[in-house]
């Protein structure tokens, strides 16, 4: 049965909630108004009183209400992300408290780029940073020097471009340091040892350059800053700075094959090039930690640097959760060795997932209490990989995933905020000096240290409110995720009953078990073995639970997504074992016809916390799948 916790968490698929909504926006707007009136009472209205008499007036709203209202209606063809009967992409409905405070917030437009555009909703931001940190048990006491750092972004894309910026930065700097040779600072032997150390080392070492300098008269910092700063490769640019040390080569950066593809975007973005994103193979949908293994024993026999390990903690695709314990381990031995690289953790999707695994205390749950609540979640595996990311050197988490808030807000997490030094910007016409100082004061100026030039506060209030209703441990934000792994075991329970039922007329199989809340499904009618065949039948499958403008919105019972298993990710072995279940001819499958270099298959994203309504004797997961055996059987059936 679904939580009676969750209940006052949404508007509800039935608009449930709707006068809990409508009193707190009517309530904050009208605080709204109040405060503009009180900002100097004696300042006279500037609109007239009468204003609204006016037939320029009345002409202005009825244009705008005859806009609104035909948007409103447009919006009525809107997918329903917010109905248990949506189990498409990762879109659900949203949480109230980060709704609410997402509408208060908007008339105030703050801009979370600096202390004088946005003084209240950058320190919120800040904060919530520092709540993402305590989930994925990194340092959050901003009284540390090790604490961690993190900041909103428009999404995970933005984040994973921060990561690259900042690793770029941390491999470079001790290359850079040794070029300008401040007298009597330890420096690395060599510039191949300096851009092979770790980003902990590249930390430490930075540590002792502030040290350093703080020693020195205002006149010699100056220098000397100028000194590293015409040495850093942020002012070089990659081709000029390789230029200046010949033995060093573009690093490279290794990713799963599930990778998101925001990582190839990124590498062109940063200039290092699609070709410096190596592709590890997976075992399982996971990467493969024995295949990571050869490729940094290559690197290192070749001098290639590496510059991130990356790991995904629930891939868009399927779900999967990489084994984020093997890539720490990895970074740790291979330093030994000499080569050097940061371990970055893509939980753009599963990042919240981590609320499962954390105590109010901020201790990470035993694998043995966790397993009591569900049917084999986590797998040991996957409890490894979230206790490992800790100790990763920086992670991605999307707010607008499975954090149930507004798009967009992505958040980006640096371990040790020390590193962030290194992307400061100044702007004379938007920062004040301030690097020294504490934590907050350091970051309001926040828009020296991310990509972006103008971001919403109202995305940092709904943020931050919302962990603050909900914190994000097992007890509180985690009754979210519970409900979504049990609707996904629930899952697998019901497409088991439905293959039984379709033997002889469906071949039915889950391609990869879920780490997850996500979980895809792979269909062949019987009798057929054709690669080609099979996906003809599952993209009409799929046509059917795709928006139609064509149609009303009710005449689709249910949305879902589809995706593909293509061969040179899946391996041979895997890709043999899928096409083993489903019946299909290996000789088929990249024959050279059309549509059959890959396989088509149905994805799910089990979000909604209401698939599972106990209490009207519902269950949308069974309902999906008669409606999912009555359409096969038709199409079947057809000629």
């Amino acid at each position: 049965m679904t939580s009676p916790a969750i209940h006052p968490c949404f508007l509800g698929p039935y608009g449930e909630n709707d006068t809990l909504l409508e009193k707190l926006v009517v309530e904050f707007l009208r605080d709204h108004v109040y405060w503009r009136r009180n900002f100097h009472p004696e300042d006279p209205p500037a609109i007239p009183t009468g204003a609204a008499g006016e037939p320029a007036f009345r002409d202005f709203e009825a244009r705008m209400r005859r806009e609104l209202h035909a948007l409103s209606a447009s919006l009525k063809r809107s997918v329903p992300f917010h109905s248990p009967r949506y189990i498409g992409h990762m879109v659900s409905d949203l949480l109230l408290p980060g709704l609410a405070a997402q509408f208060l917030t908007l008339p105030y437009n703050p801009n979370n780029v600096s202390i004088d555009a946005a003084p209240v909703t950058i320190d919120l931001e800040l904060k919530v940073g520092l709540q993402l940190a305590r989930m994925f048990g990194f340092v959050d006491d901003p009284a540390r020097p090790d604490c961690a750092f993190g900041h909103l972004t428009s999404g995970g894309t933005l984040a994973n471009f921060q990561a690259l910026r900042l690793a770029l930065a941390l491999k470079a700097f001790p290359v850079a340091l040794r070029a300008a040779a401040p007298p009597g600072l330890a420096l690395p032997g060599d510039d191949e040892a300096a851009f092979n150390l770790t980003p902990a080392a590249t930390v430490a070492l930075l540590d002792a350059w502030n040290g350093w300098l703080a020693l020195q008269t205002p006149a010699e910092r100056r220098h000397w800053r100028r000194a590293l700063a015409a040495q850093r490769l942020e002012t070089l640019g990659l081709a000029d700075f390789l230029a200046r040390h010949p033995t060093l080569r573009s690093p490279r950066v290794l990713a799963p094959v599930t990778a998101h593809y925001s990582w190839s975007k990124g590498m062109k973005l940063m200039g290092l090039g699609r070709a410096q994103l190596e592709l590890v193979p997976e075992r399982g949908m996971r990467l493969d930690p024995g295949a990571l293994e050869e490729i940094l024993e290559r690197c290192q026999r070749e001098r290639q640097p590496v510059l991130l390990c990356v790991g995904v903690l629930g891939s868009t695709e399927f779900g999967t959760i990489d084994p984020v314990d093997e890539l720490v381990a990895a970074r740790e031995r291979w330093a030994a060795q000499g080569l050097g690289f940061g371990v970055h953790v893509d939980a753009a999707w599963g990042g919240y997932l981590a609320t499962l695994f954390r105590e109010p205390g901020g201790s990470l749950r035993k694998l043995s209490a966790m397993r009591e609540e569900f049917q084999d979640f986590p797998a040991p595996e996957v409890h490894a990989a979230v206790g490992a990311l800790a100790r990763v050197d920086s992670i991605t988490v999307d707010p607008h995933k499975l954090g149930y808030i507004p798009y967009g807000a992505g958040a980006f997490l640096c371990r040790d905020q020390r590193a962030m030094a290194l992307l400061a910007e100044d702007a004379d016409y938007v920062f004040s000096p301030g690097e020294d100082g504490d934590f907050f004061r350091r970051f309001r100026q926040l828009g020296r240290y991310i990509p972006e030039g103008s971001k919403p506060g109202a995305a940092a209030a709904a943020v931050y409110v919302t962990h603050r209703v909900l914190p994000l441990d097992h007890e509180n934000f985690g009754a979210l995720p519970r409900e979504s792994i049990l609707a996904t075991e629930a899952f697998r329970t019901a497409a088991t009953r439905f293959a039984a039922r379709m033997a002889g007329k469906l071949h039915c199989s889950l391609p990869f078990e879920p780490d997850s809340n996500l979980i895809c499904l792979a269909l062949n009618p019987a009798g057929n073995r054709d690669v080609a065949t099979m996906n003809r039948f599952v993209r009409a499958l799929h046509e059917r639970l795709s928006y139609d403008p064509r149609q009303p919105l009710q005449a689709r019972e249910f949305f879902g997504s589809m995706t593909t298993l293509r061969p040179e990710i899946l391996g041979p072995e895997d890709t043999a074992r899928v096409l083993a279940s489903l019946d299909l001819d290996p000789a088929t499958l990249d024959a050279g016809g059309e549509d059959d270099d890959r396989l088509v298959i149905l994805r799910h994203t089990l979000m909604n916390p209401f698939l599972l309504d106990t209490g009207n004797g519902i269950s949308y997961l069974e309902m999906y799948f008669e409606y999912l055996e009555r359409t096969a059987a038709a199409l079947v059936a057809a000629p």
